[in-house]
């Protein structure tokens, strides 16, 4: 017994000591493939470096390309370091992505608006390849671009945008944020929630052709998740899904929860396209929903028709994030600067008092109010509100400044690098209204005033936050006056997240009735 004992002991030692060598050379099997797997993508990589001739830029490595010499908080100030050695057009891998990366207003200009019929194509963003499905106009290409675009352009125009209808829907709004902000009785609070609120209610009245109450908690409710989706997205987890899809996706994280909540604002989306389905007039379109379903309407015979469901929801998610939380961030870094320099707050309202009193403001009073304009010019410009812009996407191998892009490369036009250009800036650090004033204090402009990108894939929606930062702040200047409980120095004008977009801290004001 003992024998047989030692003998199958002795058996079971080496049936283990033979897994254990098993399993060691096929985890080695493993790596090494693994290995040969990288080196191989690698050596692909630097043979199509040679094959074209690319902008310069640091040296990438394997697999992770150039993501480790990259401040993960604001990514974009390495991009700016990187010039001062490559110059204004430079390559450099994200993961495993080639981008080309456009730094300085001469540089950005050139391709953006001289040459912009090469640089029109969007790139892929995987956050926003799912959040859409691949739909819609903010992520689109090629013919699904131009018609969707001229589209969205030509009905917002005719529903009011820039013109004096939509004026008076502003007007309108800023009368209802006025009065909230009364209801706080010179207390501090929170304002982040409240302009988010006004902000995206014009744009509602653009889509869906109403407003929606303060109280209303479903909408509330989308808000929230309006405002955590920009904050996740600019997070360097969001940054981390958009280099690596493939790996998070299968990672427990943040991006689940983000892609769950926008799943609700598709299920609102949804259920408003099937309310207007229900109750609109083809000869009388209410808005954006009514027009483009009548469009579809009138092409549902043509299979290749980007009039259909999916495209029409994409679309409006595209318009309800872009036309709610850009704006009302800006706002609300326009009041902590107010805040921090109470000087320049007090001297725009002078000017407005002097010049249109208690009158509703309107855009015509904008070229009598140079100082406050101007001022709102150098807001933006100083938040720099989308730093990256949204990358741009070369959809055929193109020629530029003597160098070859070859397609399917990520171009990113460095919007921080224009606003920021110290050849076109006086004081490009420093926020100085002065930038937008002449000899003689009248408003000027400035070719590096980029906030809303340039070429053809410009924002459509800049003339609407044009007239809504400009009515909003005059009329909160004409009835309150901004301060907070630790003094201007406690102001943090600082972005809270910086990468995708600069994010405002949120930080507890006063509005003082005047």
């Amino acid at each position: 017994m003992k024998g047989f004992k030692h003998k199958r002991d002795l058996l079971s030692s080496r049936d283990s000591r033979g897994r254990s060598v098993k399993s060691i050379m096929d985890f080695s099997t493993t790596v090494i493939l693994a290995g040969l797997i990288v080196a191989l993508l690698w050596l692909f990589s630097v043979r199509n470096r040679r094959k074209y001739r690319l902008p310069p830029g640091p040296y990438a490595l394997p697999l992770v390309g150039n993501l480790p010499q990259l401040d993960k908080n604001a990514p974009f100030k390495s991009f700016l370091k990187f010039s001062e050695t490559y110059g204004p057009v430079m390559t450099v891998y994200l993961g495993w992505q080639r981008t080309i990366v456009l730094v300085g207003y001469d540089a950005v200009k050139e391709a953006l608006v001289d040459h912009a019929d090469d640089f029109t194509g969007r790139g892929p963003l995987p956050f926003l390849m799912k959040a859409t499905n691949g739909y819609g106009l903010g992520i689109s290409n090629g013919e699904r671009w131009r018609q969707l675009r001229r589209f969205t352009l030509t009905t917002l125009r005719d529903f009011g945008m820039g013109r004096k209808g939509m004026e008076q829907w502003i007007q309108e709004e800023s009368q209802h944020l006025r009065d909230r902000v009364k209801t706080f009785k010179a207390k501090p609070f929170d304002p982040s929630f409240l302009l988010s609120l006004s902000a995206s209610n014009v744009i509602c009245c653009l889509v869906f052709g109403q407003r929606f109450k303060y109280e209303d908690e479903k909408f509330l409710s989308l808000l929230q998740i309006l405002t955590k989706t920009l904050k996740f997205a600019s997070s360097p987890w969001g940054q981390m899904y958009n280099v690596f899809p493939r790996i998070v996706e299968h990672l427990p994280g943040s991006h689940n929860t983000a892609f769950a909540q926008i799943q609700e604002i598709r299920g609102f989306v949804s259920m408003q396209i099937q309310e207007h389905k229900e109750t609109m007039d083809p000869s009388s379109p209410r808005d954006f929903i009514d027009s483009f379903l009548i469009r579809s309407n009138q092409e549902k015979d043509i299979p290749s028709t980007e009039f259909h469901h999916e495209n029409l929801v994409s679309t409006v998610l595209n318009l309800f994030l872009a036309g709610t939380e850009t704006t009302s961030s800006t706002i609300r870094y326009a009041l902590s600067l107010f805040i921090k320099y109470p000087d320049i707050q007090e001297k725009m309202q002078h000017e407005i008092d002097t010049v249109i009193g208690q009158s509703c403001p309107s855009m015509e009073n904008r070229k009598s109010l140079p100082f406050t304009d101007a001022v709102i010019h150098e807001v933006q410009r100083f938040l720099d509100i989308v730093p990256f812009s949204l990358p741009h996407y070369t959809l055929h191998d193109i020629s530029f400044r003597g160098y070859t892009i070859p397609k399917e490369t990520v171009i990113i036009p460095l919007l921080h690098s224009v606003l920021k250009d110290e050849k076109h800036w006086e004081t490009p650090w420093t926020f100085n209204p002065k930038h937008f004033l002449d000899q003689n204090d009248n408003f000027k402009k400035n070719p590096s005033f980029m906030p809303f990108s340039a070429g053809k894939r410009a924002c459509v929606g800049e003339s609407l936050a044009r007239m809504e930062l400009f009515i909003f702040l005059v009329s909160l200047l004409q009835n309150f006056t901004f301060s907070c409980t630790g003094g201007p120095d406690t102001i943090n004008l600082n972005p809270e997240y910086s990468s995708f977009a600069n994010v405002p801290h949120s930080s507890e004001i006063i509005a003082t009735p005047r």
